[in-house]
């Protein structure tokens, strides 16, 4: 019986024309025996600048909805989700090969793992890449551990929530991607942290396009008064669900 992996990308007009990249990094992953990979598409509107783009592949789903952000439009393609695991992976943004294949070996080891990230690589406009110092040690990172880094450097977290593979029940649990105007994908990061252990591969698993249009580098991302609303809320959300000792898997006695 065939297993699934789900793949979930928010997409508006601007990084539409990113999506062929996108599939080809998915059509370049090799899965273990009895895996595949489905690919839910959906577009943060209802406009005609997406579906050029959207690739004819039997694998890929493609929907669209009200306009609300990447948050909402993660969080209701996970009505069209169907497999055990979800791969964030953002319109503009390419998986280097064997990431898939990675992130299945780690949470199908066992279920203490409930998520995981890898390290990064920025794409830049030339096609080369650059790495950073400062990643974690290949290994699982503890509850707790996210939340700690985050507040210790100007809200900065350890690892890149555009990488996470998380099991699905977990993530419905959570309720799926924070209602924020940005970082709402931080915010899914640190209450994972907060009620289950991760993951982090010191391999590269992602390409993160750098270019004009992305979303974080508009000015309004960076807006003082705005970030410090949204890393309040990011922050109390991780701290409440810490407090109140649930554990994904719950500890046995």
């Amino acid at each position: 019986m065939t297993r699934r992996i789900t793949v979930v990308t928010a997409v508006h007009g601007p990084s539409a024309v990113f999506l062929p990249d996108a599939h080809k990094s998915l059509r370049e992953q090799r899965l273990p025996a009895g895996w595949e990979w489905q690919w839910v598409i959906q577009e943060d509107g209802q406009t005609d600048a997406v579906r050029p783009y959207v690739p004819d592949d039997p694998r890929v789903t493609f929907r669209q909805g009200r306009p609300g952000g990447p948050g909402v439009a993660r969080t209701i393609a996970l009505a069209h989700t169907e497999g055990e695991y979800v791969k964030i992976l953002d319109a503009d943004d390419q998986l280097t090969p064997g990431a898939l294949a990675r992130d299945l070996a780690v949470l199908e080891a066992g279920p203490a793992v409930g998520w995981t990230t890898s390290r990064v690589l920025d794409l830049l406009p030339d096609g080369s890449t650059v790495g950073f110092p400062g990643d974690p040690d290949d290994g699982p990172i503890e509850p707790g551990a996210v939340l700690d880094f985050w507040t210790a450097n100007d809200f900065r977290a350890p690892v890149h929530p555009a990488t996470l593979c998380v099991r699905r029940e977990l993530l419905l649990a959570l309720g799926g991607w924070m209602a924020l105007p940005a970082s709402e994908d931080t915010g899914l990061l640190l209450a994972l942290g907060s009620v289950s252990r991760g993951w982090f591969s010191a391999e590269a698993g992602l390409l993160y396009r750098k270019w004009d249009g992305q979303m974080t580098g508009q000015p309004a991302h960076v807006d003082p008064a705005e970030r410090r609303a949204r890393m309040a809320v990011v922050e109390a959300r991780a701290r409440a669900l810490a407090s109140f000792g649930w554990r994904c898997p719950p500890a046995t006695r």
